[in-house]
């Protein structure tokens, strides 16, 4: 079986061909509509990159399992030693009102863990890489998350993890919260120390953050769900319980002021 550096390998070049697809699309009208059950927009872009991706990815390792926002459930992929995870664009909404955050998510799990993970921003020339014990890379140079505390943090999240609920004895964070269209930019953010945390305390799809948790744990930060337990992958129901991702020190005042 391929090594983590070899399966990164691989995603690395499905990444890179898949930006151009994405590109060539962006910016020039192209048709989306909203899925069911309000599971957000998609467009054609989003399946003509699947598309790509799933044809080279399991024509290289046919005995992977398939996971990804745009392909059709098949259980299979439980029952496989590997499987890919895959948000072929990450950050559909940017992508339809023509900003450039939006992003490739390709990940490997080996079990429930990953073990090869790219976060490729097409619009931005940004590649972001890693693999299970070896060093987070941001086009090619290391990077590492920041150093910072709670007080003053700059916290990639929305409106409501901000609300007493969710914080002991009813004390908003004194974090500041920012925002950005990707959840695994947000990530990678973290990862590179451009931000210092990024948090849900939702449910989140698997897609969405299994390249840049590994990616965020290879600099240096700690990624785990809300409640500080590990992140758990390639799971029937293909979602993580919220997440802290940020260096160790803030990830431990973070848990310490949740309810």
């Amino acid at each position: 079986m391929p090594g983590p550096e070899e399966d990164l390998a691989l995603l690395v070049r499905a990444a890179q061909a898949a930006g151009p697809i994405a590109l060539s699309f962006w910016r020039a009208q192209p048709k989306a509509w909203d899925k069911p059950d309000d599971a957000g927009p998609v467009t054609e872009a989003d399946l003509a990159v699947n598309d790509a991706l799933q044809t080279m990815l399991t024509g290289a390792r046919p005995d992977y399992g398939w996971l990804s926002e745009e392909s059709e459930a098949d259980a299979s992929r439980l029952d496989a030693r590997r499987c890919f995870i895959i948000d072929p664009i990450d950050g559909t909404r940017a992508f339809i009102a023509g900003q450039q955050g939006f992003a490739h998510s390709l990940a490997v799990a080996e079990g429930d863990r990953i073990i090869a993970a790219v976060v490729h921003l097409p619009a931005m020339d940004l590649t972001f890489t890693a693999f299970a014990g070896g060093p987070a890379l941001l086009n090619g140079q290391p990077i590492r998350p920041s150093d910072h505390g709670l007080a003053g943090a700059r916290v990639l999240t929305y409106k409501s993890a901000t609300e007493p609920e969710h914080w002991k004895d009813g004390r908003t964070p004194p974090f500041r919260r920012e925002f950005r269209p990707s959840l695994a930019w947000r990530l990678c953010l973290v990862a590179e120390g451009r931000f210092d945390a990024a948090l849900s305390v939702r449910h989140v799809w698997e897609w969405d953050i299994a390249a840049g948790s590994l990616i965020a744990q290879c600099a240096g930060a700690i990624a785990t769900d809300r409640h500080g337990q590990p992140m758990r992958f390639n799971s029937p129901r293909a979602t993580v319980d919220g997440m802290i991702v940020a260096g160790p020190r803030l990830h431990g005042e973070m848990r310490a002021g949740m309810a």
